[in-house]
């Protein structure tokens, strides 16, 4: 007779925690508009909350901020979802790598954070183009964040991707989403198209469901345009703002329910040739709080700022074109290279006043490396690469053609005519109607002749003989992300006049930089010893070892001027030496190969120094600007504060 086998202790034990754990039908977020607060199943509750966007991390360190955010008593954190950065051609999506949201979110729910997802379609966020995406402006008529059927049915179609993506993810769904803004800062925007908002907060429903709790922000001069029946109202300011007058305000147009302040600014954005924003850490932890106090819910942006790594920054319009610097530091409470601030432990301290926080040390700082100086190899001029920066060969055009109309969205394009006149005296080399966007390098035979700058500097004044070859390296320097947004091509928007003629018959080389630096540049013979340096746009490079042991660097280039810098392939951002505040690049320690052989490859665009080297530093550098008497006298008293993100 066979034994009887004994019950399974686990499996009887299944179907209990099966019903002690929530369940999707019985989790829910909810205003509670009775009690002026938020329930979450059914419980009060009270969001503390931080921003960090994954897109300005690379993805092998996203577990390492949550956790920090985790450790310092958040119990959410708030993040956009850049269009652009997933459909960087119409139709084309990317969600692999460091654009996988859904890993990102299921890193957010190890460490038990729940999110407040802000998906657009427009983030601002100091982003390139706010995330809208560039191939948009492919259509010239197009009216953005409007109700605009071009413009309504690229924005459908993107969201019948995205929002399905995150549907599971939804708290009631069994995910960590508890809420989804509909557009971003609307009230900022000049448009005021409420049939717009409606079309939104339709699509949103249509494909998210009644459950999820759908919600607005604004600034306080923004509420009027950017709030919409059904959605609730938010608001954003920061810790030098008037919170009870705020607070007020935001009770006229929503009268019951929690407070809450969706962006309290921890820092500020940096621009450049001005000077590096901070906030006090008595100024931010008071405002803080002071809204606890209150039982509001607070979001604190930035909690992590991040990077904007390659080409990804955006850029104001204040009277004058301002393009934002690569580092995305923010002066928040975790810095740029992830490691605790004091202005992270007092913001902890306040936490602890109101909810428990976690039991624990939080990490020290990473290992941080320096290395250098340097020395790096002049590889040739940008010229001397063209058939490799753009190898399916120019586009004829008697006009010259935006960045927008070639379908190039970011990074550099050379346009290429030839002189009809003889100019032996200098002739003006000028752009009617502010049509240069951004930044020109200016090239006769070759020779390297000086820059042309959206809003700063408008005429270069050249000699040359009839048939001479004129090049025109442009630079995108970031789309507008802020405000009136206002459709922001590239490129020669005018045709140039030198003297009086109408340059017209021009090549159109639309340039792969990343592709030359990725496949081409790694197999070429070493570089001879000789060192030279180049005046005009020119590519540098160097291969180096780390012996000892790896971490987080920041790259130095002093006596450089304006460029690009790339570390194994990988696009580190612009630097801006020259200008300033910004003077070292942050080098994440996953990027460098411990042991093995590295590689920097360094586009200077105006001058390299005569020396040309680089450091790696073991601190950065964020609040060095030269030439600020110069820069300011073309923005007035440089500062400049903008309402929203």
């Amino acid at each position: 007779m066979a034994l009887k086998r004994p019950p399974c202790l686990p499996c009887l034990l299944l179907p209990l925690l099966t019903l002690l754990l929530p369940q999707a039908g019985t989790r829910s977020f909810v205003v509670d508009r009775d009690h002026d607060r938020f329930l979450l199943d059914g419980a009060p509750f009270r969001y503390i909350s931080g921003s960090m966007h994954y897109f300005r991390v690379p993805r092998v360190l996203w577990a390492d901020r949550l956790y920090k955010m985790q450790m310092s008593g958040l119990n959410a954190i708030q993040f956009y979802v850049p269009w652009n950065y997933h459909e960087p051609e119409r139709g084309v999506y990317n969600f692999n790598g460091s654009r996988d949201l859904v890993a990102f979110l299921n890193e957010a729910n190890k460490t038990n954070l729940l999110v407040i997802l802000r998906p657009g379609p427009y983030i601002c966020s100091e982003w390139e183009m706010g995330g809208l995406p560039a191939w948009l402006l492919q259509t010239r008529t197009i009216h953005l964040r409007t109700s605009d059927p071009d413009f309504l049915a690229a924005v459908d179609s993107w969201f019948q991707v995205l929002l399905p993506k995150i549907y599971p993810w939804l708290y009631h769904n069994g995910g960590n989403i508890i809420s989804v803004q509909v557009e971003n800062e609307y009230g900022s925007y000049k448009a005021c198209d409420i049939t717009y908002m409606r079309h939104l907060a339709g699509l949103f429903r249509s494909l998210l469901g009644d459950k999820i709790l759908l919600f607005t922000t604004d600034g306080p001069e923004g509420l009027r345009c950017g709030t919409l029946q059904g959605l609730y109202t938010t608001i954003d300011f920061g810790p030098a703002d008037n919170m009870t007058k705020i607070f007020s305000l935001l009770r006229e147009y929503e009268p019951h329910g929690p407070l809450v302040n969706s962006e309290y600014y921890t820092g500020w954005l940096d621009y450049w040739g001005q000077k590096h924003s901070t906030r006090s850490v008595a100024a931010v932890t008071k405002g803080l709080e002071d809204m606890l106090n209150l039982g509001a819910s607070v979001n604190m942006y930035m909690f992590h700022g991040g990077t904007n790594f390659g080409y990804w920054n955006g850029a104001d319009e204040k009277g004058h074109f301002l393009p934002i610097t690569t580092s995305y530091d923010y002066d928040a409470p975790i810095s740029e290279a992830g490691d605790p601030t004091p202005k992270l432990f007092a913001i902890r301290n306040v936490i602890s006043k109101f909810q428990e926080v976690p039991l624990g040390p939080l990490p020290t700082p990473s290992t941080k490396m320096a290395l250098g100086p340097l020395t790096l190899y002049l590889d040739g001029r940008l010229l001397d690469f063209l058939s490799f920066l753009c190898p399916q060969g120019p586009i004829r055009s008697i006009l010259p053609m935006t960045f927008e109309a070639v379908k190039q969205g970011h990074g550099f394009m050379l346009y290429r005519t030839h002189l009809v006149n003889t100019y032996t005296e200098p002739a003006s080399l000028w752009m009617p109607k502010n049509g240069l966007h951004d930044r020109a390098y200016v090239m006769v035979n070759g020779v390297f002749q000086g820059v042309l700058e959206r809003n700063i500097k408008s005429r270069l004044f050249l000699v040359g003989k009839m048939g001479d070859k004129l090049d025109i390296l442009v630079e995108n320097m970031g789309r507008l992300s802020f405000g009136s947004n206002t459709s922001d091509f590239k490129g020669l928007l005018e045709p140039p006049l030198l003297g009086h003629t109408v340059l017209t018959q021009w090549l159109i080389f639309p340039l792969k930089i990343d592709n030359l630096v990725k496949w081409w540049f790694p197999i070429q013979s070493p570089k001879k010893t000789q060192l030279t340096t180049s005046s005009g746009p020119a590519f540098y490079s160097a291969s180096f070892q780390i012996l000892g042991t790896t971490g987080d660097t920041f790259l130095y280039m002093p006596g450089w001027s304006k460029g690009q810098v790339w570390i194994n392939g990988f696009n580190l951002g612009r630097y801006w030496t020259k200008r300033g505040p910004q003077q070292t690049l942050y080098v994440p320690k996953p990027l460098l190969f411990p042991k093995e052989t590295n590689k920097i490859t360094v586009l200077e665009l105006e001058n390299g120094p005569p020396k040309p080297q680089v450091q790696f530093l073991d601190n950065p550098i964020l609040n060095s600007t030269l030439y600020r008497t110069f820069f300011n006298y073309f923005l007035g008293n440089g500062e400049m504060e903008l309402s929203g993100h």
